[in-house]
């Protein structure tokens, strides 16, 4: 449950979330004396902004917030942190999208990951607006807070055991089955792929096979990369490539937050996620560049490098995936620099086989204020992955678009008859932004879950 969102009790001290054009008439409303405070003070409603207002005694009275007319789930979230260790009460009446956005949006600010370290204060608290759909921002913040705390966790401590650890604990607190794969038998069972990756490491390699729902609703697969520490292998990375590599499991992490929230929420879906999660490690057992790879397809597959590993492990996970053919399949990685050197760290990359779906998830991801940016799946530059000794190397040689390569290797194992999304994302916050710290970020979340409502839920019941 949500800590910093309380049921109401009186006491609260009124917060209201104002745009410029609405402050004039805000401010003329609460007298002449707030009007010269605001202007004494340069407060002008700017997305963020706070203006503090006391009562004759000097206590604190009145909040006023910039609201963005925007992206509007951002408006109260640098308040848990920004304003005094208070409760407080949205004032004036809103519509229930709105009410339930400002939530959310206080919600995921009042974030903090104290694993390792105490928060120096409290955030503040917001009494649930007037009409918020409380169950639906319980269930993202809380979704988002896992993925969150997943991601920051160091490879020290969030092993594939571990990793595979909190799908468990996930699986028995919603009523889930989740079955693993662990070590020699992901070999007994064709994982040959995930296993030739994860086999050098210490830490046993694992495939997470988690189940939920009625086999009778619509079924939905989520696969996620989960690399929970990626060295590079024998192609080792630098110093400064390996430093952020305890993120390598962004996918999964974002996907299992994901699959929380469905459940939370009881969606009518038949939901699926597989995770495979290794370490990419180096030892005297650690597959070699030129080594050719077996797959749970029976694609064979040249290693050109050993630092593209997540679309080794995906391939096994999507090949089974695709074997229940479900009516709509995502899977998400951590699994290029390409795709951050062409859009950043804030938009993930979207590649899908159907325009449609493309089209329903990024409008899902504008609404929702959770952005995804489309590249194409170009099919010439296939012959990029070209190997004279297998079916497919598992790199190009080129250099060239190296994303939408990433994505074509994937592709291979995905029949053009399976709705498919593959999101290659980033998984983490560069800077502290207001509902969002420095840190894992489970970017595409809201979004998905939006496109789930509306593609599998809706259209269903319609």
């Amino acid at each position: 449950m949500l800590q910093h969102l309380v049921p109401p009790g009186g006491g609260a001290v009124p917060l209201a979330a104002v745009t410029p054009d609405e402050l004039p008439g805000r401010l003329a409303a609460l007298g002449p004396g707030v009007e010269r405070w605001a202007e004494a003070t340069r407060f002008a409603a700017k997305e963020g902004q706070v203006l503090l207002l006391p009562d004759e005694s000097g206590r604190l009275a009145r909040v006023l917030v910039g609201r963005s007319e925007t992206d509007p789930i951002w408006s109260l979230a640098a308040c848990p942190d920004a304003l005094p260790e208070e409760t407080y009460a949205l004032d004036g009446p809103g519509d229930r999208d709105g009410a339930t956005r400002l939530a959310l949006g206080w919600a995921l600010g009042s974030y903090g990951f104290t694993r390792y370290r105490k928060r120096e204060r409290a955030p503040a608290r917001l009494e649930w607006p007037a009409g918020a759909d409380k169950a639906r921002v319980e269930a993202i913040a809380e979704a988002a807070f896992l993925a969150r705390d997943l991601i920051n966790t160091p490879a020290e401590d969030l092993g594939p055991a571990e990793l595979a650890g909190a799908a468990e604990d996930m699986a028995a607190r919603l009523g889930a089955r989740c079955r693993l794969i662990v070590g020699d038998a992901l070999l007994t069972e064709n994982y040959p792929a995930v296993h030739a990756v994860g086999r050098a490491s210490t830490r046993a390699p694992r495939l997470v096979d988690l189940t939920w729902g009625d086999a009778r609703a619509p079924k939905l697969t989520l696969v996620g990369k989960g690399v929970c520490f990626d060295s590079g292998g024998l192609d080792l990375k630098t110093a400064s490539g390996m430093r952020m590599m305890k993120k390598d499991m962004g996918g999964a992490a974002t996907l299992l937050g994901l699959a929380q929230a469905i459940m939370a929420l009881n969606l009518p879906v038949r939901l699926r996620v597989l995770v495979p999660a290794v370490e990419n490690s180096v030892a005297g057992n650690a597959f070699r560049p030129l080594d050719v790879l077996s797959t749970r397809k029976g694609i064979t597959v040249e290693v050109g490098n050993t630092d593209a590993e997540g679309r080794l492990i995906l391939c096994d996970a999507l090949t089974e995936a695709v074997s229940e053919s479900p009516a709509l399949l995502v899977d998400m990685a951590t699994l290029t620099g390409a795709a951050r050197v062409a859009l950043g760290p804030d938009l993930p990359a979207l590649f899908c086989n159907d325009d449609a779906l493309a089209g329903d998830l990024i409008a899902a991801g504008t609404a929702e204020g959770d952005p995804l940016w489309r590249l194409p799946l170009w099919r010439p530059y296939r012959e990029m992955l070209n190997s004279p000794v297998a079916d497919i190397n598992n790199v190009s040689e080129s250099g060239f678009a190296g994303a939408i390569v990433a994505a074509l290797y994937l592709a291979e194992f995905v029949p053009d008859s399976v709705p498919w999304a593959h999101i290659d994302t980033f998984a983490w916050n560069q800077k502290t932004r207001p509902g969002r710290p420095e840190g894992g970020e489970a970017l595409g979340l809201r979004a998905l879950l939006s496109l789930i409502e509306r593609r599998l839920v809706t259209q269903r019941s319609a």
